[in-house]
């Protein structure tokens, strides 16, 4: 097998972003025209290119906004694109879902709703309740951050301490019909969940969010605390009639652009299989299990006979116990697999989030194979200390094995490829 390691997985970074593209994915669910007006609203890293791609795709009038990060804007036409801090909210956000639902407000039966949601809309869109102020929505926000709770768990108790979330963006537009496009950056790809639901409801309760507060002793501001004890915390559930008329879909997913990898890397000759599209837990954990499997694959030919590519997709999470160094969850999965193949020639990796950023810097991920630690060591770096120290960003930074693609427009999770030869 001849393959020459980046750029084979440079190409399936881009079969996955391009099973996501919005111009591939929306055309097919298009709603049909109203009698009314039409409303385009929407949230997330890659809420510009999606509503970019709506206005090329829709025929007939329209209006909207959505609240994209900062430097993932796009050029619309009809849509205002307001630009917001992620991960964690600022006052640009807070104008942004203001303005989102002044225009959902007032409308009619006759009246369409296009809600277009990604991952990392629950950031982009705070909303914070009576009592609660931004400070407190963004320390909720940090707090979240630093927990290692899943984006799961994380996004439920965000919808129970907002204004917009958890289905109360669909409340505001009714009896507008609203419909959904989703890109789904949750593992299980549970609608409700993706940006917090702003337009989806689900059953969970907010004795089920403060379950999840005690469960990763996550230290929340007494306003959210004294919110989230209260009937007004109380999310919509999906058995309300209002939204009986609504629509949900989810457009692009983890599965589907995993898909789509195993697809182009058997077109390489590569056989590949799918361990999972809805991974999660400790980033350092998933990286060391990863590195098992693949340890096993290349010394006994089991469970899988080399040469494979094993690919993995979710979201995992890294719990900062002390002050953090740079880096995401994606470098500190390939740093921890590092250390658990070292010197054991034929395995590379590679491992990146779809959106195009992992962490706190620029880049999307990294490059990871058995001469990484050594490769540290003699460089003058401890591997095992920037592990601890959550600096896996320095670890590839100093190799110079950083993958930085720059903003897709998309987010489908995590693609995280290991190749045994």
């Amino acid at each position: 097998m001849t393959i020459t390691p980046k750029p084979f997985f440079e190409n399936l970074f881009r079969a996955a972003v391009a099973a996501a593209d919005p111009r591939q994915a929306l055309p097919a669910f298009l709603p049909s025209r109203p009698k009314g007006r039409t409303i385009v609203v929407g949230t997330g890293k890659g809420a510009a290119q999606m509503a970019q791609a709506f206005e090329e795709a829709w025929d007939g009038p329209l209006e909207g906004a959505v609240v994209t990060r900062y430097g993932y804007g796009a050029p619309t036409q009809r849509i205002k694109v307001f630009e917001a801090a992620h991960p964690v909210p600022d006052a640009a956000g807070l104008e942004g879902s203001r303005h989102i639902l002044r225009l959902v407000s007032n409308l009619t039966e006759d009246d369409l709703v296009v809600a277009l949601i990604c991952g990392g809309g629950s950031a982009l869109l705070p909303a914070p309740p009576p009592g609660m102020a931004l400070e407190d929505e963004i320390a909720v926000n940090e707090a979240l951050l630093a927990s290692g709770a899943p984006i799961s768990a994380m996004n439920m108790v965000r919808k129970h301490l907002s204004t917009i979330k958890g289905g109360r963006l669909a409340l505001a537009a009714y009896p507008a019909h609203v419909v959904s496009l989703i890109v789904s950056d949750i593992p299980g790809d549970d609608p409700a969940l993706v940006s917090s639901g702003p337009t989806v409801p689900d059953t969970a309760t907010r004795q089920d969010a403060m379950a999840v507060v005690k469960a990763y002793g996550i230290r929340l501001p007494a306003a959210a605390i004294r919110h989230i004890h209260s009937h007004l915390a109380d999310a919509p559930k999906p058995d309300d009639p209002r939204f009986a008329s609504n629509e949900v879909h989810i457009v692009a997913s983890a599965a589907r652009s995993l898909e789509a990898v195993a697809a182009a890397a058997e077109k390489e000759g590569v056989k590949t299989v799918i361990l999972s599209d809805a991974i999660e837990g400790e980033a350092r954990e998933v990286g060391r299990v990863h590195a098992a499997i693949a340890r096993e694959v290349a010394l006994r030919d089991r469970p899988f006979q080399k040469p494979v590519l094993m690919l993995s997709g979710g979201e995992t999470t890294v719990t900062i116990r002390e002050r953090g160094g740079r880096g995401g969850r994606n470098t500190e999965f390939l740093l921890s697999l590092a250390l658990g193949i070292e010197n054991l020639t034929g395995i590379t990796a590679f491992a990146a989030d779809t959106d195009g950023i992992d962490g706190s810097e620029n880049n999307a991920g990294a490059f990871a194979d058995h001469t990484t630690v050594s490769r540290l060591r003699q460089a003058g770096f401890d591997p095992k200390a920037l592990l601890a120290a959550h600096d896996s960003w320095g670890a590839f930074n100093a190799l110079g094995d950083l993958f930085t693609p720059g903003p897709t427009g998309t987010n489908v999770n995590d693609l995280r490829a290991v190749l045994v030869r």
